[in-house]
């Protein structure tokens, strides 16, 4: 019989790993399923946080309370949840409170870390086997009797211990680096404000004042152009000659400069006729693509700019708008900016027609009156904004690179 030993080992540890059915290690109780109608808003006496799928979604704020729960169903700091309905598999440890139906609250032995436990349920392997477990119904679910089927593979507590306190100080450090792009992304969304209601200011190379910002219509500073309305049917991912911008892409990459060499955008189909489109329709380095069509008025009249086109011919595609800059009145870089500020945003959700469906139209969007600085100040302000992005994308790259770092570390710990 094979021995149980992971590729990756500290030294001091020799002795072979145990494999157990999760029946005969650990203990799984469900939640509590609360009506909406009976939960509390605020934190009374006696009441608990209620742990729901809400509570796992990011910058999440809503908040439910529960009073007088039975204790079975109250999670500690110690404990693990696991999704086990919906996005089943979904770990999560260090919280407190009333957990819903949709958890399993696994209880562990003395013998085993819980660190240790945390990571082995988060592999992918064990992710793969609980996603396959639950079932492909329109709501997966995962059952007692089949979560009991998992085996662990697991060394003696001083090896898991010393596993788990290596995986914490990686987590440590992925977690000061999320935390610092955080706080980068805050200090752009500052200065922006600032820059953008005028209350910071450049001054020029020889320490002058800029004029002041002159109002315009944007209709005058862009040139806006009907984009190219291929359906997804009508594109893919492989292969083509030309790229198609759709909405969807823009919602994603809104924070960010698209540069389009990098960025994964669908291919018109080779087989589609595209000769009645004029050059002048493809894209051009600083266009702008609105997003003309949206359910929600958050996403309503998004934009990314073009940037590093390098020849990549690219055509701005469904419910969109293309915006072309009048360069001896706006700077690459600088229109983009403005079009994330709070204030412009503000102005386009307002000028959004429809009651399901939202809509801007070409005429509104000209028709917006916008505060625009000078060429020079234009330029400072997008170079300054550029500064802090390299800040933030080398940030994440960092995350991305200790996430995989830390995902490889996984495959080789465990067995």
């Amino acid at each position: 019989m094979e021995k149980l030993l992971p590729q990756l080992r500290f030294p001091e540890f020799t002795s072979e790993w145990e494999e157990k059915s999760f029946k005969d290690i650990v203990k799984i109780n469900q939640g509590l399923q609360i009506p909406i109608s009976e939960r509390l808003t605020d934190q009374i006496e006696n009441s608990y946080f209620y742990i729901t799928n809400e509570f796992l979604k990011a910058n999440s704020e809503k908040k439910y309370f529960v009073k007088n729960p039975n204790q079975s169903v109250v999670c500690k700091k110690e404990d693990i949840l696991m999704t086990r309905t919906g996005n089943t598999g979904m770990v999560v440890t260090n919280v407190e409170g009333v957990f819903h139906n949709n958890f399993f609250k696994v209880a562990y032995p003395e013998y085993i870390d819980k660190t240790y436990l945390y990571n082995f349920l988060k592999l992918d392997g064990t992710q793969n086997l609980i996603k396959k477990l639950a079932g492909t119904s329109t709501i997966p679910d995962l059952n007692h009797s089949d979560f009991y089927r998992i085996e662990l593979q697991y060394p003696s507590l001083p090896e898991q211990t010393k596993i788990a306190s290596f995986l914490t100080e990686v987590d440590k450090k992925l977690t000061a680096l999320k935390q610092n792009k955080i706080l980068l992304e805050q200090y752009k969304k500052g200065v922006m404000q600032q820059f953008f209601s005028q209350g910071l200011r450049f001054k020029d190379d020889d320490g002058n004042d800029f004029a002041d910002w002159e109002e315009k219509k944007l209709g005058e500073v862009y040139n806006f152009k009907v984009t190219n309305s291929f359906s997804r049917e009508n594109l893919n991912y492989d292969n083509g000659d030309v790229k198609n911008i759709h909405y969807g892409d823009i919602h994603t990459k809104f924070q960010s400069n698209f540069n389009i060499s990098n960025e994964i955008v669908p291919y018109i189909n080779p087989e589609i006729s595209i000769q009645r489109i004029s050059e002048d329709n493809y894209c051009k380095e600083g266009d702008l693509v609105f997003a003309d069509a949206s359910e929600d008025y958050a996403d309503i009249g998004k934009c990314i700019e073009i940037i590093n086109l390098n020849n990549e011919r690219t055509l701005a595609g469904l419910h969109t708008l293309l915006a072309r800059p009048d360069l001896s009145k706006i700077s690459i870089g600088f229109g983009n900016r403005l079009m994330k500020s709070e204030k412009i945003r503000n102005h386009i959700m307002k000028i959004a027609q429809g009651s399901k469906v939202l809509s801007i139209s070409i005429g509104r969007m000209s028709d917006l009156l916008l505060e625009f600085p000078s060429l020079p100040e234009q330029t400072k302000i997008a170079n300054f904004l550029s500064a802090i992005d390299e800040k933030i994308n080398h940030c994440q790259e960092q995350i991305d690179q200790t996430t995989i770092w830390k995902k490889g570390l996984l495959q080789q710990l465990f067995v």
